[in-house]
């Protein structure tokens, strides 16, 4: 056979180790044996078998057959024992000469650490306590040509981690079990979600405008119809339309959006979202709805409401604090905004606490920088803070009793922020107003300022129901229930800097 080209990056000890690995692909082969066959038909996962057999007494052994597969993750005594490795776990293989044919002992010498195999044989537990398959039958699923990371030091290369994925989840426990819970947490946040009654709905990724939300986007372009398109930032007001359409009173989207923005340990511009939005509520509903999925979500996948991240304790047990905007500043830096009503004022209230603002600054941008600056890494226990400036907020309802407010909340967790809601404005010629603010806002610089969108006006011409909106970072609520410092942890395949 032609050897094949090795990688690039191969170092010349790892080429020596894939080529000793190509002779034994050749001699399985001159064996007759297929080293990448097509199907293998398990009986059970190592995690099944270790339940099942868990009070099993040390020497005992059963006549029950089974059939796993997994990865070799460790070979002694020349083959008779081998750690299995499963997406659940581990289990041990028991492979004495006395059980094997002859063919299979000189099989047993042509595996390596890394390769994929299937066993079958009788469940025992050793002498010494350690559960075991007791193998007569083995069959390689997949011949491994590069050498696994040294057990004992595993992957400690944090880019290798992030750019080689599949070795990480070879190597950690840590990692598997890590996005392994991720999709637990999806899934229980739909099913609650179903219980409550919401359709899940699906909304375009390109999107001739990008909106919904205040951010950048990345742009792409359509050849046939010759026109730039944008990923989505948010599917706010596609979801919207929805309700305006009367598909449904509550619908949600659990969503992937892109925001041309940094990246950090908190930032990823490819995340996930979930957005719901629901008929007949306001804000006051959405911050029910937040507690109630965060609390019900711990239990069902942790099994407890109280989680540790980093050196913090955290209670996800309702109900959770509310303080508006106003009232948080204060608390922290004795600035009542609430008594301070001219821009010059707020501009020099933030001077007097160091926080730099522009000299065009408005109260409520003040306010909101404030709170980023001096609030916000100190709202360790769930908080929501309610009531945003209007100037920051162009697609909710004003508050009904301060008009320089609408009624919005985000909720911060650990310092972050992890949820945002609306009473959701429902007005077209306020919403047409707010629009064209945030037209001269982009024309003064600022190209996170929302884009004017004629036809969602129009779907507000025809009735948006009062509405109560929210929408969730999942990758941070993932961050905080699997205590990840770093969202790639979460992530699956993040966003890196080209390798050089």
């Amino acid at each position: 056979m032609n050897t094949p080209t090795p990688p690039s990056t191969e170092s010349s000890s790892q080429h020596h180790i894939r080529q000793t690995r190509i002779d034994k692909l050749t001699q399985w082969q001159a064996l007759g044996v297929n080293p990448y066959p097509y199907t293998y038909e398990k009986s059970d996962d190592n995690a099944v078998i270790q339940s099942r057999y868990a009070a099993l007494e040390a020497g005992v052994e059963t006549s029950d057959t089974v059939s796993v597969a997994g990865r070799i993750m460790a070979i002694r005594n020349s083959g008779m024992f081998i750690d299995l490795q499963d997406p659940t776990g581990k289990i041990q293989l028991f492979s004495h000469k006395e059980n094997l044919s002859d063919t299979l002992q000189e099989q047993l010498k042509l595996l390596d650490i890394g390769d994929l195999i299937g066993a079958e044989g009788t469940v025992r537990r050793t002498p010494r306590g350690e559960l075991s398959i007791k193998v007569t039958q083995f069959h390689l699923l997949g011949k491994s040509l590069l050498p696994l990371p040294e057990k004992y030091h595993g992957l400690t290369d944090v880019e290798v981690r992030y750019r080689q994925r599949y070795l990480d989840l070879i190597m950690s426990e840590e990692t598997r079990t890590t996005l392994q819970t991720r999709s637990k947490i999806i899934s229980e946040l739909r099913r609650s979600l179903f219980d409550k009654g919401f359709l899940e709905v699906e909304t375009p990724i390109l999107q001739p405008i990008a909106g919904g939300a205040a951010a950048r986007p990345f742009v792409t372009h359509h050849n046939t119809l010759d026109m730039d398109l944008y990923l989505r930032i948010a599917p706010e007001l596609y979801l919207k339309r929805l309700v305006v359409g009367g598909l449904a009173e509550k619908v949600f989207d659990l969503n992937r959006n892109f925001r041309n923005e940094g990246i950090s340990p908190r930032h990823n511009p490819e995340f996930t979202m979930i957005e719901l939005y629901q008929a007949y509520a306001d804000y006051n509903t959405m911050m029910d709805l937040t507690e109630e999925l965060f609390e019900t979500i711990a239990e069902k996948v942790l099994g407890t409401t109280t989680i540790t991240f980093g050196d913090n304790t955290i209670s996800l047990k309702r109900p959770w604090q509310r303080k508006t905007m106003t009232q948080a500043v204060l608390e922290v830096t004795g600035l009542d905004f609430s008594t301070i009503h001219s821009d010059a004022e707020a501009r020099e209230a933030a001077a007097s606490v160091h926080v730099h603002v522009k000299p065009t600054d408005t109260w409520g941008l003040v306010l909101e920088k404030i709170l980023e600056e001096k609030v916000e890494h100190t709202l360790i226990q769930p908080v929501h803070i309610l009531d945003y400036p209007k100037e920051v907020s162009p697609l909710a309802k004003t508050h009904r009793s301060d008009p320089r407010l609408v009624e919005r909340f985000e909720t911060r967790i650990n310092g972050w922020e992890v949820a945002n809601a609306f009473s959701e404005l429902t007005d077209p010629l306020d919403q047409r107003q707010r629009f064209e603010d945030q037209l001269r806002a982009r024309e003064a610089g600022d190209d996170e300022a929302h884009q004017m969108d004629e036809d969602y006006i129009t779907a507000l011409e025809y009735g948006l129901p009062p509405t109560g909106g929210l929408g969730i970072g999942l990758d941070r609520m993932i961050m905080l229930l699997t205590n990840s410092a770093n969202i790639r942890d979460v992530i699956a395949f993040p966003t890196l800097k080209p390798k050089h």
